[in-house]
């Protein structure tokens, strides 16, 4: 549902108002908490007492969706972990130094956040609308009917938000202690335009698919994209722009100029002629990098030459972005702000790298190395230490000469931080440390056979040339700190960058797919109408080399709650996935697959198609099913799309269908403004054929077209008005290969149940075996000699005949 409008503003929590006002102050606390990119959280109103949760949702590295919600909802107090990730530590801090709103925070330790904490903590909740007897797992059964189970961290900050309220005595400070904090509603809450999709949706529609990857080098490192919508539409150059597209996908929008501003730039690349241009933006998307890191890196002085070449790489290619964006027509929202938000601060950052960092020299030496005519202190120190080796040789030669004949060789060497030595080979009399000892010389230690000296020359070195390379490495690491501090101080325009190249990596993705599967644009309104001409399964037509679409119309008054009926495999599924599928698109501001498409903004996709298992929260399939139609039910508007798939199969042919009756009837009842857009698909035939709805215009007749030629049952896949007279049970079992006789049988019992006449168990013996066993018989008979005496007939009687027969009369129907 739609989250509802806040009243006034934020304040701390010992914050005195007039009494004239207490009747319209309410206070909210929210609990939030992030984690590995993904944000979990909830908040309480004292105003009517109603407790709103979100399923758990993924947030960018600035909270940007946690700080939508806060300026949504206002809270009063601020509950969090006090472990805590950078991200949110950064982000409270920001919402401390707002002047005109700040919030009181309050964390919890990480314990409070526990998940187990959080579910025994909602099972002891002072929940008023439950009976005061009823048993824990009924209380579980109701609340998992309610709260999205598969939330982790919502459930969590849930368990810290009922622990702060319990402490703060929230709306019952007067009262006795044994007396709970009252929570009188438990409401899903959604930002402002934000279509309510739950995870079963995601799963059953297709729209995700995790895989184990395939390559045993990265069984570890997590999972693949499998086939999905999410996996066909993807084809974005860069990884935040994937990342970006999944948020789109994880949050489809209501907001009409959210989708607009999609569909122009998606309908620009569309155009044959824009094709060039697509590949050549697409091409230097590759090269944005993972700005975020490098820029944290830089202010802790990490930084690595390759981070250098990334980020030279990165603000290029957004440079050479800007200027082909602007050559395309600046109408286009997009393209405009791309334009004006690459600022000059780009080149200028560019220019630096370029004029500063010496890539050829960094990469060999492994370091920052700056450019010649950079710093000229750095030049001329470089230019001692290229004629240093030449030198050296030189003074080695002249120290040989006054060193003990019986030393062969020796070298002046340079060890930074220590300076320069005289180093010479180990003779074989030097044993002990004594023998180390040579006039003239200090000895400094021993290395690998060779013994290392200070010299009356070697000093002088020290004192004339002093620590080269340490110098030079200084000054260049100076010189990469204020270079860093350039680029830092510029880290908003690179933030800017990262998110406009982002946004523009995920519209040319779709633009691609959009291209190469033949979609159209499809028309957003705030009608209460659906209206696709010839849809297509985006998912089946890819791996189906013929493909039969269908269309969808759905109007404010006529035909929002449609039945569909028709054999297995006929295509109801897919028909009603399809109908999913293609609104889904639409809201995230795709084209669509269809000829062509209106699509009013629903606030929410609702969906029972698919059983689940629930070991987490102890629920049998069927219970999971009542849930699910319960969401529908109960959250449903008339603004959103509902798909419901062979429900009531889960328990007895009479109470399914009863159940199934009594939810379509719910809606038929209702007023037209606020039946949903409805697509049933079922083989309770018994349905419509017994009269078990009420007549409305609001209700339509559909079924999938089959044929039958001779026995054979042959699926055209084409929707029609009408009904499904049969479900074509034993044709469909004989095209799956189940044996002839197995289907045989099958039609008798049908036939005999359909009629009322009794159903008599028989044997799988046929009656060809049966006629081949009384034959025996009766020639084994006529084939005995009665004359001869040595047959006793008794026992051939009792042995063969009347065993045979008895075996027969066993056999006989019952």
């Amino acid at each position: 549902m739609l989250a509802p409008e806040r009243r006034g503003g934020g304040r701390s929590g010992g914050e005195s108002y007039d009494d004239g006002e207490d009747e319209d102050v309410s206070e909210v606390l929210l609990s939030v908490l992030a984690q590995h990119g993904q944000v979990g959280l909830c908040f309480y109103d004292s105003k009517d007492s109603t407790l709103h949760f979100m399923t758990d949702a993924p947030d960018n590295h600035e909270l940007h969706l946690v700080a939508r919600i806060v300026q949504e909802v206002r809270p009063n107090v601020l509950i969090t972990s006090a472990k805590q990730e950078r991200c949110m530590t950064r982000y409270l801090q920001k919402l401390a130094s707002n002047p005109d709103y700040k919030p009181e925070v309050v964390t919890y330790p990480y314990m409070d956040f526990g998940l187990e904490v959080g579910k025994q903590r909602l099972l002891s909740a002072n929940l008023p609308f439950l009976p005061a007897s009823v048993s824990e797992k009924d209380k579980m059964s109701y609340l998992s009917s309610c709260i999205s189970f598969d939330s982790p961290l919502m459930l969590r900050s849930l368990g810290a938000l009922l622990k702060c309220l319990d402490r703060r005595r929230v709306g019952v400070e007067l009262e006795d202690s044994s007396v709970g904090v009252p929570i009188l509603q438990l409401l899903a809450y959604t930002l402002k335009g934000v279509v309510k999709i739950d995870s079963d949706t995601y799963s059953i529609l297709q729209i995700f698919k995790s895989e184990l990857h395939p390559s045993v080098y990265k069984l570890n490192s997590g999972e693949k994209e499998g086939f999905s919508l999410y996996g066909i539409l993807n084809r974005c150059r860069c990884k935040f722009g994937s990342r970006l597209l999944r948020q789109w996908f994880l949050r489809p929008t209501r907001d009409q100029a959210v989708l607009n501003r999609r569909q122009e730039v998606i309908h620009f690349f569309t155009l044959p002629h824009n094709s060039d241009c697509l590949n050549t933006l697409q091409s230097s998307l590759r090269n944005i990098r993972n700005i975020p890191t490098l820029l944290r890196r830089m202010s802790l002085s990490h930084t690595k030459v390759t981070d250098w070449q990334s980020l030279y790489k990165t603000v290029y290619s957004a440079v050479c972005i800007r200027d082909t964006v602007r050559h395309l027509p600046q109408c286009i929202k997009l393209f405009r702000d791309i334009s004006e938000g690459f600022s000059d601060d780009l080149q200028h950052v560019a220019a630096l790298i370029t004029r500063i960092v010496n890539f050829e020299a960094s990469v060999a030496e492994n370091r920052f190395t700056v450019k010649p005519n950079v710093d000229p202190q750095i030049d001329e120190k470089k230019r001692q230490m290229m004629g240093l080796s030449d030198f050296l040789t030189d003074v080695a030669r002249r120290e040989l000469e006054h060193l003990d004949p019986r030393i062969p060789s020796c070298c002046v060497i340079y060890i930074p931080l220590i300076g320069f030595l005289l180093s010479v080979p180990r003779l074989p009399s030097m044993i002990e440390k004594e023998d180390f000892e040579v006039d003239g010389l200090d000895f400094m230690f021993l290395s690998e056979d060779r013994l290392h000296y200070r010299s009356q020359r070697t000093k002088e070195l020290d004192d004339l040339l002093g620590d080269l390379h340490c110098d030079t490495r200084d000054m260049e690491t100076a010189i990469m700190t204020q270079l860093q501090t350039a680029v830092l101080e510029r880290s908003g325009s690179l933030y800017k960058v990262l998110e406009l190249c982002a946004e523009l990596d995920c519209l040319m993705a779709m633009s691609s797919a959009s291209q190469e599967y033949g979609y159209v644009s499809a028309k957003t309104t705030h009608r209460r109408k659906i209206s696709i001409t010839n849809g297509r399964h985006p998912l089946l037509e890819v791996c189906s080399p013929v493909f039969v679409a269908n269309s969808f119309d759905s109007t404010d008054f006529n035909g929002r709650v449609k039945i569909i009926t028709g054999p297995n495999s006929s295509g109801k599924s897919i028909y009603l996935k399809q109908v999913g599928l293609i609104v889904f698109m639409a809201l995230i501001g795709s084209n669509v697959p269809a000829k062509e498409a209106e699509i009013g903004l629903v606030d929410g996709i609702f969906t029972r198609m698919q059983s689940r298992e629930s070991v987490s929260v102890g629920l049998s399939t069927f219970m999971i099913d009542l849930n699910q139609m319960a969401q529908a039910l109960n959250s449903s508007t008339g603004n959103s799309l509902v798909l419901i798939d062979e429900f009531g199969k889960g328990t007895n042919t009479v109470d399914g269908l009863s159940l199934l009756a009594a939810s379509v009837s719910f809606w038929l009842r209702k007023a037209s403004v606020n039946v949903p857009h409805v697509l049933l698909a079922t083989n309770f035939h018994s349905l419509l054929q017994l009269g078990l709805l009420p007549s409305s215009e609001m209700l339509s007749l559909l079924t999938l077209e089959t044929a039958l030629d001779g026995n054979e049952l042959v699926f055209l896949y084409q929707l029609k008005e009408g009904i499904c007279r049969s479900s074509y049970a034993a044709n469909i079992a004989t095209l799956a290969g189940l044996p002839a006789n197995l289907v045989q049988r099958g039609l008798e019992v049908s036939e005999l149940y359909r009629t009322g006449k009794p159903i008599k168990c028989v044997d799988g013996a046929s009656c060809d075996e049966k006629a081949n066993r009384c034959k025996n018989i009766v020639e084994m008979f006529l084939k005995l000699d009665l004359d001869d005496k040595s047959i006793d007939v008794q026992s051939f009687l009792k042995e063969e005949i009347l065993s045979s027969a008895g075996e027969l009369l066993n056999q006989r129907d019952i």
